[in-house]
């Protein structure tokens, strides 16, 4: 098939681009800039996917039998998108995130209090609010994720895309080399500086939530993508079962032979910089079922090989540290009010 690839030089769509090459599609990525990195064999189209119709006779010379939007970020991009998508009689699979479930809301504080039963299925409560992250955190969030919109709304997404027709893929925690958000490093720093021990809140090292490696994720999207049965169908992919944060962080740990021990703290004694703001008695425990039996999604490489992998870039790749991230004698004194 003919693929397009919206946003396709990234964390998430170079690994795609590779495993749809090797399934013989050929494919064009449509983005900002020429990218010397990007591979030989591929069609690139410059362009702003904030005007993506400005842009059809292009599109239309490519002729993609599928887009895959990988930074669909507001309703107006999304009817942008669906519009050129009708013109060019392709179909659509567009990246979500598990932030859309009222679980999600739930755990910011933006839902009211009552828990939500897991696990969360694509059929679970969708979120009511959908301002689910204030400004200031949203302009953090644009200074990691550059496709990022100040209307940033994937239930507006998800609903211009349903509605003619086009797949949802719900994405979990990605990790994995070249991790934007370096999710690993705090546990590796802390490994690498010698530190006997690790704290966490007790809350947030018993709470649940979806990860996938970012090869396994590009696999899954790839299938969406292959399989005209997925046309109108929203898909949850994730890793099963979905450890605790104390349990995860304990599997990196152990890939570095670390010999120190993982404490959970009480919150009311924990440090304030390891403190995680939200309600972490609504877990994020999420299935795949659907997937894995209407697609035949596996994981190809398994969580301790994921882990190996991601560990082995992060420690070549460090982000800068913020000192305030790692107060040492804050947590030396937490741990000793708890001997006292």
């Amino acid at each position: 098939m003919r693929i397009l690839l919206i946003g396709g030089n990234g964390f998430i769509g170079s690994p795609l681009m590779r495993e749809l090459q090797a399934s013989r599609h050929e494919v064009a990525i449509f983005h900002r800039g020429a990218d010397a990195t990007s591979a030989s064999n591929t069609t690139q189209i410059s362009g702003d996917r904030n005007r993506l119709p400005d842009f059809l006779d292009q599109l239309r010379q490519f002729a993609p039998d599928v887009i895959v939007d990988l930074i669909l970020s507001s309703g107006e991009q999304a009817r942008q998108l669906m519009d050129v998508a009708k013109k060019l009689a392709c179909r659509v699979v567009a990246l979500s995130s598990m932030d859309v479930y009222r679980a999600w809301g739930v755990c910011q504080n933006s839902e009211g209090p009552e828990l939500e039963a897991l696990p969360l299925t694509e059929d679970a409560r969708l979120r009511t609010s959908r301002s689910l992250y204030p400004p200031d955190k949203v302009k953090m969030m644009q200074g990691i994720f550059s496709w990022l919109t100040d209307e940033y709304d994937k239930i507006a997404v998800e609903e211009e895309v349903r509605s003619f027709n086009g797949t949802v893929v719900r994405l979990p925690m990605v990790y994995g080399p070249g991790d934007p958000l370096h999710r690993f490093f705090p546990v590796l720093k802390r490994c690498g500086d010698g530190r006997p021990f690790i704290l966490l809140p007790d809350d947030f090292a018993a709470w649940r939530s979806p990860r996938g490696y970012v090869d396994n994720v590009a696999h899954a999207i790839a299938l969406a993508c292959a399989s005209e049965k997925s046309a109108g169908h929203t898909y949850n992919v994730c890793e099963e079962p979905c450890l605790s944060e104390l349990e995860w962080q304990t599997r990196i740990a152990k890939q570095v032979d670390w010999p120190g021990k993982l404490i959970a703290i009480p919150k009311n004694l924990a440090p304030e910089h390891i403190v995680v703001p939200g309600n972490a008695n609504q877990h994020m425990v999420v299935s795949s079922a659907r997937i894995r039996s209407e697609l035949g999604y596996a994981e190809g490489i398994g969580v301790d090989e994921a882990i190996r992998q991601t560990t082995n870039w992060e420690q070549q790749n460090p982000p800068a540290v913020k000192q305030e991230q790692f107060d040492y004698a804050a947590e030396d004194a937490a741990v000793a009010s708890l001997q006292e």
